[in-house]
Formats: C-alpha cells, sequence, structure tokens
C-alpha cells in the first residue's frame, strides 16, 4: 500500500453498517472518508462546478473530516513547509514548494486543467496532472487520496467514464517503488516519457480488470435468478431482496426492509430461501463481531448484543485490492 493504509470492501461495509470490521478502524474511516470525497466530487461536478481549487478544497475537507489528519486543517491549503521522507527538508527525500507559492502553482494547475494555455488530451490531461499535484502537495496531509482522486474526478468531468470505475491506487501499490522513482525522475531530470508510459500501462491494466470483475459480477447474478426463478409464488419478494443484495453486498435484515419496502417477515423468508440456493450465508457469533474470512461468502451474526447481518457470495474473491492503498 503507498502510505499503510488498506481495507477489503467487507471491511467498509460492515464500518458502514455500525458493527466491528476486522481491521483497525481508524483504518476503515479513512477508507470511509475517501468514498465520501469521491462522491462530494462528483456532486459537485454534476451541480456545474468544475475542477478547480474550490472543489479540491472541499473535497479535501471531506476527506479529513474524521479520524487521523482531522487536525491537518482539512479543506486548506498548507500554510507551511511540508516534506517527503526524512525527518526534516534537509534530509527529506523531496520537499515542495514553499507554502507562499502554494497558491500560485495551485492556480496554474487549475488553468492547466481548463485547457489553458491550449487542450491537452484527457488521458495525457490526467497523467500530467497527477504529477504536479503530488510535487506540489498543496495541503499538510491527504495529498496522495486527492491526487488520485483526481485522475478518477477528471475523466468523469470529460465524460470518459460515467461512472468512477477506474481506481488505478492497486496498480500503483503493486509498483509502488518503481512509482516513487518516476515520480522523482519527471522532478529531478523531467522524465516524462517513463511516466506516461507506465500511467498508460495502468490505465490498460485496470480498465481490462474491472471488465471482468464486471464481467464474472453479471454472470453470477444471472445465475442466482436463474435459481431464484424456480421459487414459484416466492420468485417476485426474493428477487426485490437480491437485487439489493447485489447492490450492497452486507446488509442487515432492517436495511434490507427499508432498501424493498416489504415486510420484515418476507425479508426474512427470502434471505432463508436464499441461503438454501446457496446465495447467501447465515453464521452465528458468540459476543463479539463476525468478520468473514477469506473466501467466505454473504454471512449472518445473531445474538442479543448484534443485529442479523447478511454478506453475499458476490463478494467472494472479488474485493481484494478494492478499498487498499487509499492513504
Amino acid at each position: 500500500m503507498i502510505e499503510g493504509t488498506q481495507s477489503s470492501l467487507s471491511d467498509l461495509l460492515l464500518f458502514e453498517l455500525d458493527q466491528e470490521p476486522g481491521v483497525p478502524r481508524d483504518d476503515v474511516r479513512e477508507v470511509s472518508n475517501y468514498v465520501a470525497a469521491l462522491d462530494h466530487g462528483l456532486h459537485l461536478l454534476e451541480e456545474g462546478l468544475p475542477l478547480s481549487l474550490r472543489l479540491f478544497r472541499e473535497i479535501h475537507g471531506v476527506l479529513l473530516a474524521k479520524g487521523r489528519g482531522s487536525n491537518q486543517t482539512p479543506g486548506e491549503f498548507r500554510r507551511s513547509q511540508n516534506w517527503i521522507g526524512g525527518t526534516r527538508p534537509g534530509n527529506a527525500a523531496f520537499v515542495p514548494p514553499p507554502a507562499e507559492e502554494v497558491l500560485a502553482c495551485m492556480s496554474k494547475l487549475e488553468l492547466f486543467l481548463h485547457d489553458q494555455p491550449e487542450p491537452t488530451p484527457v488521458l495525457l490531461k490526467a497523467a500530467l496532472a497527477h504529477v504536479q499535484f503530488e510535487t506540489i502537495h498543496p495541503f499538510l496531509d491527504g495529498n496522495g487520496r486527492l491526487g488520485r482522486l483526481l485522475i478518477a474526478l477528471l475523466l468523469c468531468e470529460q465524460k470518459v467514464l460515467r461512472e468512477p470505475m477506474l481506481y488505478l491506487s492497486l496498480y500503483f501499490k503493486t509498483h509502488r517503488q518503481y512509482y516513487y522513482e518516476l515520480l522523482n525522475n519527471v522532478r529531478m531530470t523531467g522524465d516524462w516519457e517513463a511516466w506516461l508510459d507506465f500511467f498508460a500501462e495502468a490505465v490498460i491494466v485496470t480498465a481490462a480488470q474491472a471488465v471482468e470483475t464486471a464481467q464474472q459480477l453479471l454472470a453470477l447474478s444471472d445465475q442466482d435468478r436463474d435459481k431464484i426463478s424456480g421459487l414459484g409464488r416466492a420468485t417476485p419478494s426474493t428477487l426485490r431482496v437480491h437485487r439489493a443484495l447485489m447492490e450492497h453486498p452486507i446488509a442487515t435484515s432492517g436495511s434490507l426492509v427499508e432498501k424493498t419496502g416489504i415486510t420484515p417477515a418476507t425479508v426474512n423468508k427470502a434471505l432463508g430461501r436464499l441461503e438454501q440456493l446457496g446465495i447467501v450465508k447465515e453464521l452465528t457469533a458468540q459476543n463479539f463481531s463476525w468478520r468473514p474470512a477469506a473466501g467466505e461468502g454473504f454471512g449472518f451474526m445473531q445474538n442479543s448484543a448484534c443485529p442479523r447481518v447478511w454478506q453475499s457470495f458476490a463478494l467472494q474473491g472479488r474485493e481484494a485490492g478494492s478499498c487498499g492503498a487509499v492513504k
């Protein structure tokens, strides 16, 4: 991971259901903040706000709203010197521009994003803008996360993506040392070509993985529906519960009632049928929180202190790296 924070999709979904994840809560909170920041950025773009200094500051405010980094002036450009590596600027691996130059540097980046002085192809723009943002390092904390969010937001703003389905974080993590070397080579020697080759390969590999995962999920969903179609009169309600679980693959019975508008009794019966069909799995825990082990499918947790929590087999084997390396 690029800066030490990693959380699986199961951890995130359990956290958002107020359950205990299987990793430190601060780690999952950072991932949750990351998702919230992405959603906020997309909402601002939909409202007509372009990629801009204001948008960066607003997203950063959400990114560091809670948990680690919340004391690092969320939503404000830094007013002091920062550095990367080492214990002080004198022995750091890289020292970004002084604080008094941050606004001018970011203003020039904003102009570049707006095709001034001239238009730039969108993928090339994303690659160049990411390096420039990371080099300016305009905030005291969260620059890596926001720099990667910038890629997804730019591709969505330019209509290259309809949804932010291209996340390069895992590829950057897998090639972490080379990633850092390329950034530093751009800064020290101006070797943009090697960075652009790396970025293009990251897009190709990540896009192919995203397509493959989507196809696998669609195939699994079709298989599930074929099984459910044989339930007779119970088919419609069970399909509604199944659809809700496909959208949110860890859920409580109560959240499924709210999502589907079906009565609690009908939801519970549908879950029982789905379990019999091998589409969901119910687990029983003692007086402690439950987290699915690697390879587990939809899980269930029930005792006097814990609500019923179900997890879909659609999550099985498809969450590695889904939320990791976001810091």
